[in-house]
C-alpha cells in the first residue's frame, strides 16, 4: 500500500494528535511535529507529500516557515490558523501556500482539501496499492543478453552490441521458439523480414552476422544451430 506522507506541524499536542489520528484512519502516513525546527529535521530524513501547518505558533511562526519552505521546495502546504485573519490568509497564499482553513477545522473538510491539493500537485491523493515492478524481459544468447523491451543486445559488462532491426526480429523469433527447428521461410514470417533477396540467402546472411555477435566460437555455433535440410534451432543451454 502506498500511503501519502503528511507532516502535521502544530504547537498544540491535542490538535496534532487529533488530525494525525484522523488522517491515519483514512490511510495516510503522518508525522506529528511541534514546530519549524522539528519539521526541518524530519525533512532531512524523508520528503512529505504535503504539510498541514499551523500559522500561529510561538517562536518561529507559520508565515516564516512557509516563506522558507517555498523558497527551498515545492512541497504543498495547507495553512491552519485560529485567528481567521484575512491578512494572514492573504500573506500566506502570496508566499506560496496551497490552501487555507480556519481552526478549529472540520476534519472531513481538511481531508477533502488534502486530497484536492495532492491531486493538483500530481501526487497520490489517496492511498493506493503499490504497483509491482515489471521485470525486464531478457534472454541469454551465448555471450550476450537480448533485452526484448529495449530491443538491444548487451554483454556481461553492460556494453551494448549494435543490432539492426532485422537481426533483433530474428533473435526475438528464436527467443519465442526455443528448441524448435524453424525453417528459413518460417523464420522470415515470424520476423516479418521478407525482402527482395531470395529467402534462403536473406536468413543465412543475417544469422551469420548474428553468430559473430553471440556465439563463443562463431565458426562452431552452438547457440543458433544449423539443422541440415530443415533450418535453424535456438539452443538456450
Amino acid at each position: 500500500m502506498v500511503e501519502p506522507r503528511i507532516f502535521v506541524v502544530d504547537d498544540e499536542p491535542e490538535t496534532r494528535e487529533l488530525i494525525g489520528d484522523y488522517l491515519a484512519m483514512n490511510g495516510y502516513c503522518t508525522r506529528l511535529l511541534e514546530g519549524g525546527a522539528a519539521m526541518r529535521d524530519q525533512m532531512a530524513l524523508e520528503r512529505p507529500d504535503l504539510i498541514v501547518l499551523d500559522l500561529n505558533m510561538p517562536g518561529e511562526d507559520g508565515l516564516s516557515i512557509v516563506r522558507r519552505l517555498k523558497a527551498e521546495t515545492d512541497v504543498p502546504v495547507i495553512m491552519l490558523t485560529a485567528t481567521a485573519s484575512l491578512v494572514d490568509r492573504v500573506v500566506g497564499l502570496e508566499l506560496g501556500a496551497d490552501d487555507y482553513l480556519a481552526k478549529p477545522c472540520e476534519l472531513r473538510e481538511l481531508l477533502a482539501r488534502i486530497r484536492s491539493v495532492l491531486r493538483r500537485a500530481g501526487g497520490p491523493a489517496v492511498p493506493r496499492e503499490a504497483e509491482p515492478a515489471t521485470p525486464r524481459r531478457e534472454i541469454r544468447f551465448g555471450t550476450k543478453w537480448l533485452d526484448l523491451d529495449a530491443q538491444s543486445l548487451r554483454g556481461e559488462d553492460g556494453d551494448e552490441q549494435p543490432l539492426v532491426h532485422s537481426e533483433f526480429s530474428l533473435l526475438k523469433a528464436f527467443a519465442e521458439n526455443p528448441r524448435r527447428v524453424l525453417s528459413r521461410e518460417r523464420l522470415l514470417d515470424l520476423a516479418s523480414a521478407r525482402d527482395s533477396e531470395p529467402f534462403d540467402r536473406a536468413v543465412d546472411v543475417r544469422i551469420t552476422r548474428i553468430r559473430r555477435k553471440i556465439e563463443p566460437d562463431p565458426g562452431k555455433p552452438t547457440v543458433i544451430r544449423t539443422v541440415r535440410g530443415a533450418g535453424y534451432m535456438f539452443s538456450p543451454d
